[in-house]
């Protein structure tokens, strides 16, 4: 499998996750399940799916043995920023429309570059200060819109708390990805994945049962939309974009993944008969240039 994983152009493997993860949101509004329901058991089948991979794979089962304490406690950590991220985002579904959510959630490489700033001690350039600028003015728009024009029942019945939602989930998309940089680097892609998974699942596993949600008794529709969350986003997706990242510059990740917003608005549209605000479309394609300014900044590092 390493030999095909170098095959792979890793420009061509991004494609194939900006697709799947597209998919993500119109999988969360098509379940019925509650939100923190539907993050635990995206979680969990996709450990299922991996985990027979690594157990086959003696080099991924010796990498286990090598993990360090204070590498597993960074993984861990990791674990718990996708936990919360999964269960913001979700949630934040349930009150905005597809296209406000997905496009506020993508901003987190704004929070990276202001995470790798006030961590990292990462140089913030002009560039970088004015993509971020532009990506907030964006967020204004996009969040203020509907109130101001009155058309909040087309966004949900909480745009402002839904938008609020997925903007806590950019920021722990940011931790998540700030946590496992130098990891990744030293780590296979697959446990450190399996890892930081766990860790997730059992932090959404502790926050369902606190709030009284059933973990069985479901419909199998359910069971299937929880499957195709993990198969999709999770597998082709996520862990997909986890393998690139030790192949190609993350600036060039993140760009890439502004084409999430843009397939799942398309989807909502065809599938969902979701259709957003001008004031939406124009504040998300504001967002979406500041988001690729800070990551083009980033890159070149002026």
């Amino acid at each position: 499998m390493a030999v095909a994983e170098e095959r792979v152009p890793p420009l061509a493997a991004l494609v194939v996750a900006v697709l799947a993860v597209s998919t993500s949101a119109i999988l969360v509004e098509w379940s019925h399940a509650p939100s923190i329901v539907k993050a635990l058991y995206r979680v969990v089948f996709t450990i299922a799916l991996l985990l027979p991979i690594v157990l086959g794979r003696p080099d991924d089962r010796a990498a286990f043995r090598r993990l360090r304490p204070r590498d597993t406690l960074v993984a861990v950590a990791a674990g718990l920023a996708l936990a919360v991220h999964f269960a913001a985002w979700f949630e934040s579904l349930r009150w905005t429309s597809v296209a406000a959510s997905v496009t506020l959630v993508q901003a987190q490489p704004l929070f990276v570059a202001a995470g790798a700033w006030a961590l990292l001690d990462e140089r913030v350039t002009r560039k970088t200060v004015l993509g971020i600028g532009v990506a907030l003015a964006g967020m204004l728009v996009m969040s203020g819109a509907d109130v101001v024009l009155g058309t909040a029942a087309l966004a949900g019945e909480r745009p402002l708390f839904g938008n609020a939602l997925a903007v806590l989930g950019a920021v722990t998309a940011a931790s998540y990805v700030l946590a496992g940089r130098s990891l990744r680097q030293r780590l296979p892609l697959l446990p450190y994945v399996l890892v930081v998974y766990a860790s997730c699942a059992l932090a959404l596993l502790v926050a369902t049962i606190a709030q009284g949600y059933p973990l069985v008794g479901y419909r199998t529709r359910e069971w299937l939309l929880f499957l195709a969350m993990a198969v999709g986003p999770g597998v082709f997706g996520h862990t997909v974009i986890n393998w690139a990242l030790a192949h190609v510059e993350s600036s060039v990740v993140s760009v890439s993944l502004l084409g999430e917003p843009v397939g799942s608005t398309l989807l909502a549209v065809f599938l969902l008969a979701e259709y957003p605000t001008p004031m939406t479309l124009v504040g998300g394609a504001v967002v979406l240039a500041g988001v690729y300014l800070t990551a083009a900044a980033r890159r070149s590092g002026s």
